[in-house]
């Protein structure tokens, strides 16, 4: 069955000539060209990943992100332009999977390849599924990307990335992960991340097990080496 994506711009250029590509490649495409109006299809109609512009009328695309990541944990990846550093750490931190810059032309073959990233990133998890891990009140499934603690799933899924660095962290307690490695477990083929999003994205997985439990302290911070997942 064909992949669904959902590509929401406010330039009527972009979602023709983006959504004529993505049919090429076989993929079924939605477009929007506003937040609002995209947050309403998306969720009335889920598509398997979202590319959403971070400049928009009606609900720009960060504001977007954040109703979406209360609703889905679908793979989203941010259109940003030249003069958007910033925001690409901010979406980043609101749950964003990737970004693909407008500036110095903007490559379509590039968004294309960062969306089968994404894909083969869900996909890499299913052979692993008879490998799920369970260590105390974590139960981690990796074929479903679901995690449990405490034998609750968490209010908040964990993005795909927020699950694979969970996951790399949890298959080894007690062993320090650098940041470049988890880099590399969550951005194998994309070299414009910087190491200091992982420490945005531990953030945000934090609070997600924080909302089951106010005292989640799995996760330990190794100050000037990464992190590890704490046997105790």
């Amino acid at each position: 069955m064909s992949k669904i994506i959902a590509l929401v711009d406010d330039d009527r250029n972009i979602l023709t000539s983006v959504s004529m590509a993505l049919e090429n490649e076989g993929f079924k495409v939605q477009t929007y060209l506003d937040g609002e109006s995209a947050y309403i299809g998306i969720t009335r109609t889920p598509p398997d990943l979202a590319v959403i512009d971070i400049k928009m009328p009606r609900m720009n695309g960060e504001e977007l992100l954040k109703k979406l990541r209360k609703k889905t944990d679908i793979p989203i990846i941010f259109l940003t332009s030249k003069d958007e550093e910033v925001d690409e750490l901010l979406g980043l931190k609101l749950g964003a999977d990737d970004f693909v810059k407008k500036s110095g032309g903007f490559s379509i073959k590039v968004l294309i390849e960062r969306i089968k990233v994404q894909f083969r990133k869900r996909d890499q998890n299913a052979p692993i599924s008879k490998n799920t891990i369970q260590h105390g009140k974590l139960i981690l499934d990796p074929e479903q990307l679901e995690c449990h603690w405490d034998s609750q799933a968490l209010p908040d899924k964990l993005t795909t990335t927020e699950f694979q660095i969970v996951y790399e962290l949890a298959k080894r307690p007690g062993v320090i992960k650098e940041r470049s490695h988890l880099m590399t477990i969550a951005y194998r083929e994309n070299n414009d991340i910087e190491d200091r999003t992982i420490d945005s994205h531990v953030k945000r997985i934090r609070k997600k097990f924080k909302k089951i439990d106010k005292d989640f302290s799995a996760i330990e911070t190794r100050y000037g080496s990464g992190y590890r997942w704490n046997v105790g």
